[in-house]
């Protein structure tokens, strides 16, 4: 395969180096760490842990690492990428925000697993702590290496012309698609009835009795919070930049004093009883006890039975998909899109049917193109309980890529192309003036960028 295009093909690879998952680099003695040095960039060590880390998690994700001095010199492009971008006074500084995600996130992978230690040893990790120091490193290199690379390219640009050159000369080293659907859905989340809303109220106010009365907010969050994220920590959120949380949440808490406790407030995610804990220029502490707004049985018939009344309109021709989307969806991120399904990857309305989500390959399994699917019930993020109808917009076989089909899929291959280009121009520009060091145990490797002119090997 021709070297350019292999690079532009490795480009989605690269992004995964941001976001894997590696070990934290602990605490080793002087002689073993020197042992464990890969590479240097500036200040930026690569550890052989973390290339070993990096190549496991990409093979996970089904990506060929035939070639370790290749997947390497990935890396290191990336950590230059990282050393500058921190140096770079325009990028902002995000690291309080990044590690306070770190928790949540690693309550949200936990929650993939039946346990910790099933998720500890899948990982590779020892203790909590470590995996938690370990996303933290992840999503800050993720920032730091993105915002750079950003700033790299962000006037890169491909004309219609320069992507028909791009499909002339990399057309027969294109990969092929495999099947494809086009989806467009309307999700409604099931109301809760004013009396079950009152249950929920009532028990908020309870335990801001028993707060009141010397149980400590802690405790509390402890026993009864919904929200994993921070009921381990006591409902604890620290360093919160204003604008983070949603309105309510936000509203609520900066209108308490130090210490104060907030009436039940509702949210998308269901009821708060929030504690202001500190507040300090533009970001605060708080505590809150979530209990989540989760609907009953008869609850989620009656939005079952409305949906499907909407369904009806659209089969008799009464009313647009399109415009059922508009006025019923609770989906912010497709009700103003006609409803289309877009890819996680690429932003493109073309989904390949293995990356489907279960549930709705299983719903859509059947169907042919312009069909709706019925009723059925599902999950939305944070687990909140939906309805949902799809309609199958189109039905598209694995194909080769071809300009006349998959010209924005091409365009963005070829801008992917244009953009590596341009980092590995201002790669070749910075070396000169960073400090580089690769371990001897590379020494065979050739790479495209010539290191070692302005390395020095050890």
């Amino acid at each position: 395969m021709n070297k350019n295009l292999k690079f532009t093909l490795l480009f989605s690879l690269m992004l995964v180096f941001f976001s894997t998952l590696s070990k934290a680099q602990s605490q080793m003695k002087k002689g073993d760490l020197v042992d464990g040095i890969a590479v240097v960039v500036g200040d930026e060590i690569i550890l052989e842990s973390d290339i070993e880390d990096q190549a496991n998690f990409a093979k996970q994700q089904g990506a060929t690492v035939a070639d370790k001095c290749e997947f390497v010199e990935s890396i290191i492009n990336n950590k230059l990428l990282i050393y500058e971008a921190k140096r770079d006074t325009l990028i902002e500084n995000r690291s309080a925000a990044i590690k306070e995600n770190a928790n949540q996130k690693y309550t949200q992978i936990l929650g993939q697993f039946p346990d910790e230690r099933a998720m500890l040893t899948t990982y590779k990790f020892r203790t909590s702590y470590e995996m938690k120091n370990a996303i933290e490193k992840i999503d800050s290199d993720n920032y730091y290496g993105q915002s750079k690379y950003g700033r790299i390219t962000e006037k890169a640009d491909v004309t219609p012309n320069e992507v028909t050159d791009f499909f002339t000369t990399f057309q027969y080293q294109l990969p092929e698609v495999k099947d494809e659907v086009s989806l467009s859905q309307i999700i409604m989340y099931p109301k809760l009835t004013n009396a079950h809303k009152d249950e929920i109220i009532a028990r908020l106010n309870k335990i801001k009795a028993d707060i009141q009365g010397g149980e400590t907010f802690e405790s509390q969050a402890r026993i009864y919070s919904d929200d994993p994220g921070s009921a381990a920590k006591g409902g604890l959120y620290t360093n919160i930049s204003k604008g983070k949380m949603v309105k309510p949440f936000e509203a609520a808490a900066l209108n308490l004093q130090e210490g104060e406790l907030s009436e039940p407030v509702e949210s998308d995610f269901g009821y708060h009883l929030i504690q202001l804990v500190k507040k300090s220029g533009k970001q605060y502490d708080a505590r809150h006890i979530l209990l989540k707004a989760e609907p009953n049985a008869d609850e989620i018939s009656a939005a079952k039975k409305e949906l499907d009344s909407i369904r009806t309109l659209i089969v008799d021709g009464k009313m647009s998909f399109k415009d059922a989307a508009f006025r019923f969806s609770d989906d912010k991120q497709t009700k103003f899109n006609a409803g289309i399904v877009t890819s996680a990857e690429d932003g493109s309305d073309k989904i390949e049917k293995l990356n489907l989500p279960p549930t709705l390959s299983y719903q859509i399994a059947g169907y042919n193109k312009g069909d709706i699917t019925d009723v059925f019930e599902d999950v939305a993020a944070q687990d909140r309980k939906t309805v949902t109808i799809v309609k199958i917009d189109d039905v598209i076989a694995a194909h080769k890529l071809d300009i006349s089909t998959d010209y924005n899929r091409i365009k963005q291959m070829a801008l992917n192309k244009k953009k590596n280009e341009m980092v590995e121009k201002w790669v070749k520009e910075k070396l000169p003036n960073v400090f580089i060091s690769i371990n001897d145990r590379y020494k065979d490797c050739t790479f495209k960028t010539d290191w070692r002119k302005t390395v020095e090997t050890k």
